[in-house]
């Protein structure tokens, strides 16, 4: 058994996800290639997103167009990669030249490299989503949740870390500063 390396495959935008299933149906049909391949990596991010009130968590690619893959390269690997048998996969990322011009030789990432792309895979899966904020100071939003629910206000301060908005309320003709939530209210 050789060595082990992770390299990086191109591929067509937005079919990162699908040319990692088809490479990894491939390595399943066959006990040599499982031997050799331990992993098939699209590096995403995960993150919530607040759009109308409403929390979602969406994955977002750190890497648009690139596929990581952790194996022993050999013939038979290099030609399902290069054979144009994977939909959407365009081949390896950095080659160089053998002695044959023609030649092209796959060059896998430094060991740094992969586990700085690990590392933040590892740090996504662990650590809180970040959210992504959709609000800006001095907008009207409108409550939806809570004691408040139906007045309207403007946004005063928005608190990313906390997830909530500093909102302006007119109560009973004074204005009252309340503290709310991404998902109690909604724009207007």
């Amino acid at each position: 058994m050789g060595e082990k390396n992770w390299y990086v495959l191109r591929t067509a935008g937005t079919k990162e996800k699908k040319v990692a299933d088809y490479l990894r149906k491939e390595v399943e049909r066959s006990k040599d290639l499982q031997m050799i391949v331990d992993e098939i990596l699209v590096p995403v991010k995960k993150e919530i997103v607040t759009k109308n009130g409403k929390r979602k968590e969406v994955e977002r690619l750190l890497f648009p167009g690139y596929v990581l893959i952790h194996a022993e390269l050999n013939a038979d690997l290099e030609y399902i990669i290069r054979g144009h048998f994977i939909p959407g996969l365009a081949g390896f990322l950095s080659e160089k030249s053998g002695n044959n011009p023609s030649e092209k030789i796959p060059v896998p990432i430094r060991e740094e490299e992969a586990q700085r792309i690990l590392g933040q895979q590892d740090e996504n899966a662990v650590a809180a989503a970040e959210t992504e904020v959709n609000f800006s100071i001095g907008e009207s939003v409108k409550i939806t949740d809570g004691p408040f629910n139906g007045f309207s206000g403007t946004i005063e301060d928005i608190l990313e870390e906390r997830s909530k908005l500093k909102v302006i309320v007119v109560i009973f003709g004074r204005k009252t500063l309340l503290e709310l939530s991404f998902t109690q209210v909604t724009k207007q």
